[in-house]
């Protein structure tokens, strides 16, 4: 194993620790890794993405579970219409957009560089949230939840679709959504996130199973080192800030979005 594989594997730990320590976050690092540090083609690399993020987000989903934090009706709301979706962009829309898009000048924007420019707007959204901190009414525990359901319905397969091309979990999009949509505390909005983001991303990975050979071997010890920093993330939740941390990390990933953008674009 060589130092950059070092490095991937490291990188991995530090996604489980960040999804550990703030609930969400980390899985945005999960692509660009995959990409630069182990020479993934994005397509397969935002494949494997949706694995490592469900298995990642199924163990932090069961915690919750014990806590007795995951709202189950609107889990279900949210995570029918976006399971569907993910399953169908990784299914059928990905496989049928074309290798070259087009192209502006001499420059060609084939799938794979058109898939890291979205991921990268992504991360600047998922940055600019995680930025902002939360919203003022946020954390009250005794608020009477309320669905709209027409509009948790329309959220579920945006989020759904952007999961599917992107590989990301989408809490930044999800959490927003069940406090202004459903009126869940903040605690319960993460909670549920998780649960949610665990359905659809490993619905969406099945998507893939069908279309592409899977290096089982390499994900699932990828995939190891993130659940054993999901694990250290937790114990170290203890000592260690979240909302400040939240914060600093969502700089990091406006940093890592512009970097992205630049490098495929020049």
């Amino acid at each position: 194993m060589d130092l950059i594989q070092i490095l991937g594997y490291l990188g991995a730990l530090i996604i489980g620790i960040i999804l550990g320590l703030i609930g969400g976050g980390g899985s945005i690092l999960t692509v660009p890794i995959l990409v630069y540090l182990l020479s993934l083609n994005p397509v397969v690399a935002t494949a494997y993405s949706l694995f490592v993020v469900g298995v990642s987000s199924l163990l932090g989903a069961l915690q919750n579970m014990r806590k007795g934090l995951v709202d189950f009706k609107t889990a279900t709301v949210f995570a029918i219409p976006a399971f569907i979706a993910v399953y169908s962009t990784r299914k059928y829309l990905i496989p049928a957009i074309p290798e070259e898009l087009f192209e502006v000048g001499n420059f060609m924007v084939t799938k794979d560089i058109g898939i890291m420019i979205f991921f990268a707007l992504i991360m600047l959204l998922a940055s600019y949230s995680m930025i902002k901190g939360k919203c003022a009414n946020c954390d009250d525990e005794d608020s009477v939840i309320h669905y709209n359901y027409p509009m948790i319905f329309i959220e579920g397969i945006v989020v759904g679709v952007l999961t599917g091309i992107v590989g990301a979990g989408g809490g930044f999009l999800i959490i927003p959504a069940l406090v202004v949509l459903a009126k869940l505390p903040m605690k319960k909005a993460v909670a549920t996130s998780l649960l949610i983001i665990a359905i659809k991303s490993l619905i969406g990975f099945i998507g893939d199973v069908e279309n592409m050979d899977i290096d089982w071997a390499f994900l699932i010890s990828f995939t190891a080192f993130s659940v054993v920093g999901i694990i250290l993330g937790v114990w170290l939740n203890k000592f260690i800030e979240g909302n400040k941390l939240k914060k600093s990390f969502g700089w990091f990933v406006l940093v890592m979005g512009i970097y992205i953008l630049f490098k495929e674009i020049l």
